[in-house]
């Protein structure tokens, strides 16, 4: 008795260890050999301790293996020895080493996603594929991106580690030796806004996946768009909301006027932003302090296409003729009491 390989429709099937091997080889080709050691075989070669060896893995975000499991590679060993003498190096305690990988970590798993989510998008467009035939096509061709992605990465990020440290230098260039009496104070002085998407979930609903996806996307677009030509920069995006920093009050406030706009196409998202000016502290690719939480409040209390300020930072913008700023009526917020917010608008007979 033959046995069938057949679907019954004319088409061999594919079987079992095909795919295992189809996925095998994708698997080496990304990561660029095979998959040979354990984690014994790690704690040998690299001479550092099962413990460090482990936490490593899970602050990257990765699973911990059983330490007979082949699961690692030449890369991982040359990875652990240089994140070791790294450590090593500049002295790093537990806690800065795990915040250093945490940011890896975290960042590579988003990004990853994201890039491969992209293809995905492309290529059920490029080709009319569903999207279980878009994901299969995706796969096959990640191995032969992987090269080119991974230099664009490394260029992107040298260009965004220029950036931020051309910042801080420039901010903090005369700093050095001064006598700083309140250091209990956020470190740094930050325009911080929101802008949210007015009725999101109303908007949204019956949205299948490809419309619910081009409608964020279309906002996140724009929105960055237009933080980054004010000279704003993204903290992040949540979904239907976008946190952004500016390093002036001015440069804030034409930034928050700027989502407040309709999009000059008629794609209008219309949304409502609220900013302070004020000290926050910059950690893990975000910051925090209270007037991040007041920038939140001021976001909600708004209305459609409006932008919301506090007094202080109202006070700030009225030495400007660019500016138009009207008292709203004063309410009560949860958690921080009595607030009277000021309208921000651009005023047109001004400079």
């Amino acid at each position: 008795m033959t046995s069938d390989t057949s679907t019954g429709a004319g088409e061999p099937a594919v079987s079992p260890d095909a795919s295992v091997d189809t996925a095998a080889r994708i698997d080496q080709e990304i990561l660029g050999g095979p998959r040979r050691y354990t984690l014994d075989d790690l704690v040998e070669g690299t001479g550092l301790s099962a413990e460090f060896i482990a936490g490593y893995w899970r602050w990257l975000g990765l699973p911990v293996q059983h330490p007979t499991a082949r699961w690692f590679t030449e890369s991982d060993m040359d990875a652990l020895r240089e994140i070791a003498e790294l450590s090593s190096d500049e002295n790093l305690d537990e806690q800065a080493l795990r915040t250093l990988v945490r940011s890896l970590g975290h960042s590579t798993e988003r990004l990853a996603l994201w890039q491969v989510e992209a293809f995905v998008e492309h290529l059920g467009r490029e080709y009319s594929l569903d999207d279980v035939s878009a994901r299969l096509t995706t796969i096959d061709r990640m191995p032969r991106l992987a090269d080119v992605l991974a230099r664009q990465l490394e260029h992107a990020w040298r260009r965004q580690l220029a950036a931020v440290t051309g910042r801080l230098a420039t901010e903090f260039a005369g700093a050095r030796g001064e006598d700083r009496a309140d250091e209990h104070q956020l470190p740094l002085r930050r325009a911080v806004g929101f802008a949210d998407i007015v009725s999101f979930t109303k908007r949204t609903a019956g949205l299948g996946s490809h419309e619910l996806s081009e409608f964020v996307q279309n906002f996140e677009t724009r929105a960055r768009d237009v933080v980054i030509e004010a000279g704003g920069r993204v903290v992040k995006t949540v979904g239907d909301a976008v946190l952004f920093i500016a390093d002036d009050v001015t440069t804030g406030a034409e930034v928050a006027l700027g989502l407040a706009t309709p999009h000059p196409s008629g794609m209008e998202i219309p949304v409502r932003v609220g900013f302070v000016w004020g000290r926050v502290l910059s950690r893990f690719g975000d910051v925090f302090g209270p007037s991040v939480n007041l920038a939140s409040r001021l976001t909600e209390l708004s209305d459609s296409g409006q932008v919301l300020v506090d007094p202080p930072t109202a006070a700030l913008l009225a030495t400007s003729s660019r500016y138009a700023l009207t008292e709203q009526p004063e309410t009560e917020v949860q958690g921080l009491g009595s607030l009277r917010p000021v309208r921000l608008q651009r005023s047109y007979t001004g400079a």
